[in-house]
């Protein structure tokens, strides 16, 4: 099969992948649609660590193709959608409800001693985030994909399993945003624009959408913000304190820079939440003011939104089809895995909320 594959950093290639045959408790899926997340711009340009030769991509859909012994949840034909990362499902924090922090992975992934599930040249090749969607097909434990129903767009889907799990369970799994509370949101991506349907939903009364781009301010107020903060030409902090009448409730930060981390804690009201999503390469320190502390704000990390995923990504389908969680303005572009690097080059001009990869 292609698959695209990352040999270090800026050493991307479409190249030809082996793929073995599902075991036990492992699916085969036909990759339909992958969505370019910056989680994935992040491992191609060296801002987060590979274990390179990799497969990059970790937010698709597909059709399940072949299914191993001992499978019972999916069957060749169901559409799914895949999950960034493999739980045990066995372990304190899985059947505590915190799948996201799952203590042993590995347990659903092959032995050292085992062929591995794909290979390049003769040798294992790692999906990263266990995914390894820039590919046709995807081998993997069973626990790595959820079914949804037939009748939903896998290009729509595809985001699902990544920028909506990840923004929306921040803001409803996270910190449980509470009705009639303020809501700043930095960063107006597939992430960002997550979290302010979320907030939406939740029953935030304001909800404010911070961006440098006009166009992802636009997405914003669409999308459910009802305010938004242009922070090229203003400071962010400030306004959102005017906004508010001091300080939002909670603040999450879907960049992944320790400017607006810190940003995100210092707009938050007393006995405030702050939450920082976007993965910071090279986890530096974030500066916090200690008197800001004080006033019993916290701060706190979210790993793909502290999602359930066999509940709740169902559940944000289900939304998606009832028309209370839009998908469709969140996916700006389409294109073939031959143009990731150009996909790459307009995510980092700010030109796409997301672009995805469609396969056939």
């Amino acid at each position: 099969m292609r698959a695209a594959v990352l040999q270090g950093p800026g050493k991307l290639s479409i190249e030809e992948v082996e793929i073995d045959r599902p075991k036990d408790h492992e699916v085969l899926v036909k990759i339909k649609a992958t969505g370019v997340c910056h989680s994935d711009l992040h491992y191609f340009e060296g801002n987060l660590p590979s274990p390179n030769p990799c497969i990059l991509g970790h937010e698709a859909a597909g059709i399940v193709e072949e299914v191993g012994p001992g499978v019972t949840a999916f069957k060749p034909g169901d559409h799914v959608i895949q999950l960034p990362m493999i739980f045990c499902g066995h372990c304190p924090r899985c059947v505590s409800g915190f799948p996201t922090l799952c203590m042993n992975p590995g347990a659903s992934r092959r032995r050292d001693d085992e062929k591995p599930r794909t290979s390049f040249r003769g040798r294992k090749i790692t999906p990263t985030a266990d995914g390894g969607s820039f590919a046709e097909k995807v081998l993997s434990h069973e626990n790595g994909f959820v079914r949804i129903p037939d009748d939903v767009a896998l290009d729509r889907a595809a985001l699902v399993g990544c920028g909506v799990i990840t923004g929306a369970g921040a803001v409803l799994r996270t910190a449980e945003v509470k009705a009639g509370t303020t809501v700043a949101v930095f960063g107006c991506g597939g992430i960002g624009l997550s979290a302010i349907q979320a907030a939406r939903l939740a029953g935030a009364r304001k909800v404010i959408a911070v961006d440098v781009l006009e166009n992802k301010l636009a997405a914003a107020r669409r999308l459910g913000a009802t305010d938004t903060v242009d922070a090229s030409s203003a400071d962010p902090v400030k306004e959102i304190r005017k906004l508010t009448g001091g300080g939002a409730d909670y603040a999450f930060e879907a960049i992944g820079l320790v400017q607006t981390a810190r940003q995100a804690f210092e707009c938050t009201a007393t006995r405030g939440t702050a939450v920082i999503i976007g993965a910071i390469a090279g986890s530096p320190e974030i500066p916090i003011p200690y008197g800001l502390l004080m006033g019993e704000r916290r701060i706190m990390g979210s790993i793909l939104g502290s999602t359930r995923f066999v509940i709740d990504a169902p559940n944000y389908i289900e939304l998606y089809r009832q028309g209370r969680f839009n998908l469709d303005e969140m996916v700006t572009r389409h294109c073939r895995l031959d143009d990731l690097l150009e996909a790459f080059e307009m995510m980092k001009r700010g030109e796409v909320i997301r672009s995805v990869v469609l396969y056939d």
